[in-house]
């Protein structure tokens, strides 16, 4: 075997995604790349360590010269779909089709029970002096949700995981916000 030298580095492969550059952060290169590797893997061997909600909820530490948010976002958006139409084919599979459309009505009526709620008391609120979603902005997405699910109004699992909310004084508690936001994606991803 012979040495090589510091000159002779092995070629890099390209990164997955478009780069950031200057101030604006992106996600850890290294931290997409393991998870996505790991999702795959996961997917082509048919293994339930993970699933749809955990693609979903997936996060990355923002660093310099990262992933661009955006696309590494929409590939996860994929990641997401593949392993809900998955999960959905397994039900079907042992358990029929009817199963699977009674959970999805049943998750449906549990979101439209709570949006049914006025305006404005959806959710519960952060304190005073505490910072949570603009109420505004969410009622403003929920009443979509709402619109979708009863009214059968366009709504794509897209626009949901790309809905983003400015915040303010008193508003609406994020988790609960983003529990019910992600719901209404699996019922969205079980009808499709």
């Amino acid at each position: 075997m012979t040495e090589r030298s510091l000159d002779e580095t092995e070629p890099q492969a390209p990164p997955a995604f478009a780069l950031t550059s200057g101030r604006t952060l992106g996600y850890h290169r290294a931290a997409v790349d393991t998870f996505l590797a790991s999702a795959r893997r996961e997917f082509e061997t048919g293994g339930e360590q993970l699933d749809a909600a955990d693609v979903r909820t997936a996060s990355f530490p923002l660093v310099k010269n990262g992933y661009v948010v955006s696309d590494v976002d929409a590939a996860l958006g994929r990641v997401e779909d593949a392993f809900a139409a998955r999960e959905r084919e397994r039900v079907v599979r042992t358990r029929g089709a009817g199963a699977w459309v009674e959970k999805a009505r049943e998750d449906a009526q549990v979101i439209l029970d709570h949006l049914t709620r006025p305006r404005r008391h959806r959710f519960a609120r952060t304190g005073v002096l505490t910072f949570g979603y603009r109420i505004d902005e969410v009622d403003h997405v929920t009443t979509r949700i709402l619109r979708y699910l009863r009214d059968g109004e366009s709504l794509s699992a897209e626009q949901l995981r790309s809905a983003a909310f400015r915040m303010q004084r008193g508003g609406y508690r994020e988790e609960q916000v983003d529990a019910l936001l992600d719901a209404t994606i699996d019922v969205i991803l079980a009808v499709r």
